[in-house]
């Protein structure tokens, strides 16, 4: 047998060279990204990628995990780097870099410590502050709530943590970008928040900062505080955030800094205009992007008619099902008043309400006109034209009619068909609840459109008096013409328990959440009283060398003043149905609740009326609408989409042009629509429902994306109201005036222009919003 040959040793693995213990950022820039991020843990490796391709990082020094198998060796040649980076006073800033940290869906933002303004003799203990933070309640408890980035960690990586010190920049202005807009989705906008100083402030909550939106080159700020950068500088900001979007292939939530000190140790690459590059990570939970385009061509208005009430997104049940008897209602009173409907389309654009301007084709115009039978033509005459043309004669010729038939006919059949639901609830079947529900929201809509026609004559006669005023009374008369429609008797405020947060019936109404009903002081009411007589006899007697002005004065006066009452009077008994409607929904909730359906009753609300007859559980789809919900109503919805008509625009803007007092409006002032005179001054307080409430208090100025009824007892404790909707006739403006205090609505984003404890000055006559630097 031949010789075997003698058995040869496995082939030699090549082990991979070990790397330090600590790594200056530049020599990371050369690593494999997922060795680095196993190595540097992933705030590090992001920052050693973007410092490698130029981008303006400050140099740094990464101590990695490896180092706690011999803090003494790393220690040393933790000092020998950064002692490099440097002059011997460089201050340092010492940062977690854990591997499963900065992740798209776990971003363990705020959980480990941050040490900043450290010496260099100071960095091992502060490394050590740093590594220790790892095992503390807050960190554990995040990862309790995302499970995911415990399984994180890249094999081999240990799941250690790792320290990034680099130099310290001693800001004149930091903060936060994010490369797509984090509320709408918007990817084409840039949103920066900014402070003077460390963005310290703003990460730990200290601060609110100002907001930038960038958006086509273009910033924007969205909300003044203290002045932290420049437009340009926010134009730079957003052009490095969209470098850092596109180097690293998506969204990102950037840190930034804005240093002017020559003497800071930097990139190779440097600064241009002293920005720099703090920290880069993936955005969470970033929602898809919004499109507020609308479902056809138009013009489209979010807080006109309906959508005056809604202040909120749509919940689903409302929008399936009482929103189409209210509409059932408002059709039926147009055809028993003008013998036709006129097509007022109306969507759910994000979740909000919106309406549109009729599609009036001629078609559809002879058509309606044929229906109408000549009563279409008078309503429109004297009904939607003529209370802005000649109040006196539209009163005169329909709309008195209209006001005491909604007195003696719509009203009383309403609240009988209330007391009657209101016998048959504690018996109802499923069935008989469905049929309350149909009644009742019917008649509701049977009371919305006489709002809108008779109420709704208010705004537009205020426009036809302010008009007349500015052209025979401003010269002589220095005053605001709305102090003529101020203290007006039986038009105080109320609180029923009635009185609603939204008309979506999701919400609880004021009786339900036990409010106190407020009421100005009498003494205040007397005082605006006195104010309107003293106003209105001045106007008079500067007409007194002309009696048919005077006369025609007196008679505009009186009207418009008579049905800025009517108005309120309407709005405050619209909404008597609300109590016993929540109640037959409530009531179907806990009938799903005992089926197990739903887990509770209020669910109900994020069903659609067809699956009210179901038997299958629906649990994961009330939390889906809901979440959906919760995300719709942070969005800044467009008070209006399109372009307005010719005649509406002369209409609607015109009446508000006429009303607002003359004068120079102050740099950077929110410009809205002026509802309630006079001038005054406060620390802002946004409130964005009931739960907000018993922050708000007296001497503030309230400021919320708009007001309904319910929200009545904060009037009382405010010295002005801003809203971000609303018109004329708005909740906002009547209230406002009744309690003597400035408004302006229609603002569209004031609150997100504004923060808590800013001191502004509202004006309500000229309609701005002067926010104090």
């Amino acid at each position: 047998m031949a010789d075997q040959p003698p058995p040869q040793a496995p082939p030699r693995q090549l082990q991979p060279e070990p790397h330090p213990p600590v790594l200056s950022l530049t020599e990371a820039a050369h690593l494999d990204p997922t060795q680095a991020r196993a190595l540097l843990g992933t705030k590090a490796a992001s920052l050693a990628r973007l410092a490698g391709a130029g981008f303006p990082v400050p140099l740094g020094v990464v101590v990695t995990a490896a180092a706690a198998a011999d803090w003494d060796q790393a220690y040393r040649r933790l000092h020998a780097v950064a002692a490099e980076l440097g002059n011997p006073e460089q201050r340092f800033a010492v940062r977690s870099s854990a591997i499963a940290e900065d992740l798209a869906g776990a971003s363990f933002a705020g959980q480990y410590e941050t040490v900043l303004d450290v010496r260099l003799d100071e960095l091992p203990d502060a490394v050590q502050q740093v590594v220790n933070s790892a095992a503390s309640a807050r960190v554990a408890a995040y990862r309790q709530a995302h499970p995911q980035a415990v399984t994180a960690d890249p094999p081999g990586s240990g799941g250690g943590m790792a320290v990034l010190v680099q130099v310290m920049v001693p800001a004149d202005a930091a903060g936060v970008a994010f490369t797509a807009n984090p509320v709408s989705g918007d990817r084409d906008e840039v949103v920066i928040t900014a402070v003077r100083g460390l963005g310290e402030r703003l990460v730990a909550g200290q601060a609110t900062g100002e907001e930038w939106v960038v958006r086509d080159g273009q910033a924007r700020r969205t909300r003044a505080t203290e002045q932290a950068i420049t437009a340009d500088q926010a134009g730079q900001i957003a052009t490095l955030a969209r470098r850092v979007h596109a180097h690293l292939g998506g969204p990102q939530d950037l840190e930034w800094a804005i240093a002017t000190d020559p003497t800071l140790g930097g990139s190779a690459h440097g600064a241009v205009g002293g920005l720099w590059l703090l920290q880069a990570r993936p955005m969470t939970a970033l929602p898809d992007p919004v499109d507020w385009t609308p479902p056809a061509p138009g013009y489209w208005m979010r807080n006109l008619r309906l959508g005056e009430w809604l202040p909120d997104p749509m919940t689903p049940l409302f929008a399936d099902w009482l929103l189409d008897r209210l509409d059932h209602g408002e059709q039926q009173a147009s055809r028993a008043q003008v013998g036709a409907t006129l097509p007022f389309p109306h969507a759910a654009i994000n979740g909000w309400y919106y309406l549109a301007t009729p599609a009036l084709s001629p078609r559809t115009i002879a058509t309606t006109l044929l229906q109408g039978r000549g009563r279409l033509l008078r309503f429109m005459r004297h009904a939607v034209l003529g209370p802005s043309r000649d109040p006196v004669a539209a009163d005169r010729r329909l709309l008195a009619r209209l006001a005491t038939q909604w007195r003696t006919e719509l009203l009383p059949r309403y609240q009988r068909l209330i007391q009657k639901g209101e016998q048959q609830l504690p018996t109802a079947s499923p069935e008989q609840l469905g049929e309350i529900i149909d009644e009742v929201g019917a008649a509701a809509g049977e009371q919305l459109w006489s709002l809108a026609v008779v109420g709704g004559a208010a705004w537009k006669m205020e426009g036809a008096l302010a008009r007349f005023y500015r052209q025979h009374l401003a010269p002589t008369v220095n005053a605001s013409v709305q102090e003529l429609l101020v203290g007006l008797p039986a038009s105080q405020p109320d609180l029923a328990g009635h009185a609603v947060q939204s008309l979506d019936w999701a919400h609880p109404t004021a009786g339900e959440l036990g409010w106190p009903p407020p009421r100005p002081s009498e003494d205040r009411q007397r005082e605006l009283a006195a104010r309107r007589k003293a106003l209105t006899a001045q106007c008079v007697s500067a007409l007194g060398d002309r009696p048919q002005l005077q006369a025609r004065f007196q008679a505009l006066l009186q009207v418009t003043q008579r049905y800025a009452v009517l108005r309120e009077q309407q709005a405050r008994q619209l909404t008597l149905g609300w109590p016993l409607l929540r109640r037959c929904v409530l009531r179907l909730g806990e009938t799903l609740r005992a089926d197990g359906v739903i887990d509770r009753a209020e669910g109900v609300f994020f069903l659609t009326r067809a699956q009210l007859d179901t038997h299958t559980p629906l649990q994961d789809v009330v939390g889906r609408r809901r979440a959906v919900w919760e995300r719709q109503r942070r969005l800044l919805a467009p008070l209006t989409i399109g372009r307005p008509p010719r005649l509406l625009a002369k209409e609607l803007l015109g009446a508000v042009e006429a009303v607002r007092t003359t004068g120079p409006t102050p740099e950077g002032a929110i410009v809205g629509q002026p509802a309630s005179p006079g001038r005054a001054s406060g620390p802002v307080r946004i409130i964005h429902g009931p739960g907000d409430f018993n922050r708000f208090q007296a001497g503030e100025v309230l400021v919320a994306r708009a007001t309904a009824p319910a929200w009545t007892p904060l009037f009382a404790r405010a010295v002005a109201v801003v809203t971000d909707g609303g018109t004329l006739a708005a909740h906002a403006s009547l209230v406002a005036r009744e309690y003597g205090i400035p408004a302006v609505v229609a603002t569209g984003d004031a609150t997100t222009r504004l923060r808590d404890g800013q001191q502004v000055t509202v004006d309500g006559g000229a309609g701005t919003v002067h926010a104090h630097s």
